[in-house]
């Protein structure tokens, strides 16, 4: 594999790789890709207070964290205002927190009760009276178990900055203590938050951003020290499952390695792996020091479960370069009131994801085949989706907030994730730059120039800027490129892409079935429609998701002999279906369509030539034949 050396000295610093040094050809086509006028932020703070939160669990099998957020030195003669967030970054979703908040109060230094209203959904308002200590106490009902949100048992509580802690408007960039009251003596507590000296348990946030950008893991959870390139690391694991932590550890080591080379460093002192296990579920949360994971507790043994959590840990651990430094520029402040639109999410996870296949092979976890079948079904999910027809990637990463994370059962008829088409375009990009530079260059170049420009200093980019910088790499002008891709809905032109690299992206006929138009699955003993196909032959005889299938032609159907019983079929027949549409028996003809490939295919060509072999080991570090 045509990899640089990964291994550095215990406690070496890493420079930062100059984007002239990165290619010495490129300092021409920089031109006007930096952005004017960046300069440093100092935060001000406009008044000079302190402010403490002590969050405690009593009674943890209540789901109800208690916080006491004690204020000093305020001004007392200006109403203190305080704003729970409405969403969390890296979760484009208005999530209401504070819909979970009970039980708020106010007091002063002598403990009398403080007038207090609220003025919003998530804003309350204290008189204080003269005075300027301030403590305030509430609850937040915490009975969720997922990377966004807080959770609370007997086990253990879990919670994110956002979900818990208001803020003060105009006093964001405030120091914040934290001091956690275990309910157990044994209860350890976790975070990336400095430890106050001689303060049991207190923490310190140098700012409201980096207190919402630091969960918190209180309990007896497994804790894991270990270092990679000289720093240290931890992985803190909640409840028990079939992992095998040196495996996982050792597997992650290699994975900070490929990403350190990548960008040239590690940017941060210590960094935390917290990971949930669950029954299901998957998914991750990145954050600048850590990211939290939450993963099926017994999916390790198998390869391709092990495979996939491999692939979710190098996604979140890229994040903490592309998105929590490299920004969009609707998300360089963060806003906690409101969405923060940007129509680069695509980029920001798109790219995340073409990298969280590739990374892992890098990293010699698994081999080419393994990769190359893993972007054959992520290439392959794209071509099923009817939304790819319907909605421009430029607009589904605006759209984020309203449709992503809000699906129903017209979303694949109508939506296109930014995740899986912008890691689409990422590859056709890579393959477009290696192929002009003979892989001198490639997409790896545009992540480090972004990294000098844009990330060092948390400046956010533009769209603009971004295909700028793109361009620099290319060479070229990508305008009729980026018009196609992220603003129309034509065709993903994939083979003119890879037959440079001698490859093809074939569909896979044997398993095509005439088209009936609709998903169905088994719930409780019914045979339930989860998915009717806009344009299809079911919709157009009236079906829709959530009815009850009954039979086809008079014999009774279910969902795992449906595929069977379409092969007797062809495309053009006829048949009669009986379904329940809310309690009513319905009954119609419909016409079978034409099949349509499910799954496709990334093989070599039949006699590539010596240019292709060569673009081909450029790019994955084999040759052709080792994939024949």
């Amino acid at each position: 594999m045509n990899r640089e050396t990964w291994e550095r000295e215990a406690g070496e610093q890493f420079d930062r790789p100059n984007p002239s040094k990165v290619h010495p050809d490129l300092d021409k086509d920089l031109e006007g890709a930096m952005p004017e006028g960046i300069v440093s932020r100092i935060a001000t703070i406009p008044h000079p207070f302190q402010m403490q939160y002590q969050v405690a669990m009593s009674q943890p099998d209540t789901h109800l964290f208690e916080v006491t957020l004690s204020i000093s030195d305020w001004q007392p003669e200006v109403a203190l205002n305080l704003k729970m967030p409405v969403w969390t970054p890296g979760s484009y979703l208005i999530r209401e927190y504070a819909r979970h908040l009970q039980n708020f109060s106010a007091v002063s230094s002598a403990n009398s009760p403080l007038p207090w209203h609220k003025v919003g959904k998530n804003h309350w308002q204290i008189d204080p009276q003269d005075n300027t200590a301030i403590t305030i106490s509430y609850q937040i009902y915490a009975n969720e178990l997922s990377v966004r949100t807080n959770h609370l048992d007997s086990s253990h509580g879990y919670f994110n900055g956002a979900a818990l802690f208001f803020y003060i408007p105009e006093y964001q960039q405030q120091p914040i203590q934290v001091k956690i009251i275990p309910p157990k003596p044994d209860w350890q507590v976790t975070t990336t938050l400095p430890v106050i000296a001689e303060a049991a348990n207190t923490f310190e946030a140098i700012d409201f951003d980096t207190l919402v950008d630091s969960p918190f893991e209180i309990g007896n959870h497994q804790l894991f020290e270990f270092e990679a390139l000289g720093k240290p690391h931890q992985l803190a694991v909640y409840r028990e499952g079939n992992l095998e932590s040196d495996r996982l550890i050792h597997d992650i080591q290699r994975i900070i390695q490929v990403e350190a080379n990548l960008f040239g460093g590690l940017p941060y002192d210590r960094y935390l792996f917290l990971l949930h296990l669950a029954s299901h579920g998957f998914g991750g949360l990145e954050h600048k020091n850590s990211c939290s994971l939450i993963y099926q507790r017994f999916g390790f043994r198998n390869k391709d479960k092990y495979d996939r959590f491999i692939q979710l840990v190098a996604h979140e651990f890229f994040h903490l370069w592309n998105v929590k430094r490299i920004r969009p520029k609707g998300l360089e402040v963060f806003d906690y009131e409101q969405e923060n639109y940007t129509p680069s999410l695509w980029f920001s996870e798109g790219t995340t994801s073409y990298y969280d296949l590739i990374i892992p092979y890098r990293a010699g976890i698994y081999d080419i085949r393994t990769y190359l079948n893993s972007l054959s079904k992520e290439i392959s999910r794209f071509q099923t989706t009817p939304g790819r027809l319907v909605q421009p990637l430029a607009e589904s990463s605006f759209d984020a907030w309203v449709k992503l994370y809000r699906q129903d059962a017209n979303s694949p008829n109508t939506q296109m994730s930014y995740y899986l088409k912008g890691e689409m375009v990422s590859l056709l990009l890579d393959l477009l730059i290696r192929s002009r530079h003979s892989n001198k260059r490639s997409f790896d170049d545009v992540l480090r120039l972004l990294w000098e420009q844009f990330g060092k200093s948390e400046i956010g980019f533009t769209p603009e800027h971004l295909q700028q910088t793109i361009e620099s790499v290319a060479g070229l002008d990508l305008s009729d490129f980026f018009h196609h891709t992220l603003h129309t809905t034509e065709e993903l032109p994939f083979n003119q892409y890879l037959e440079p690299f001698g490859m093809h992206l074939l569909p896979d006929r044997d398993d095509s079935l005439p088209v009936l138009g609709l998903t169905l699955k088994n719930e409780h003993g019914r045979e339930v429609i989860k998915f009717v196909e806009g344009g299809s032959a079911a919709q157009q005889v009236g079906i829709d998701a959530g009815d009850e299938l009954l039979a086809i032609n008079g014999i009774r159907i279910s969902a795992d002999q449906l595929s069977d019983r379409l092969r007797d079929y062809q495309s053009g027949d006829s048949l009669q279906v009986a379904w329940f549409h809310q309690d009513e028996l319905r009954q119609a003809a419909l016409t079978l369509a034409a099949p349509r490939p499910t799954r496709f295919q990334l093989i070599p060509c039949d006699r590539p030539t010596r240019k292709q072999e060569q673009l081909f080991h450029g790019w994955l570090g084999v040759s052709l034949g080792e994939i024949m």
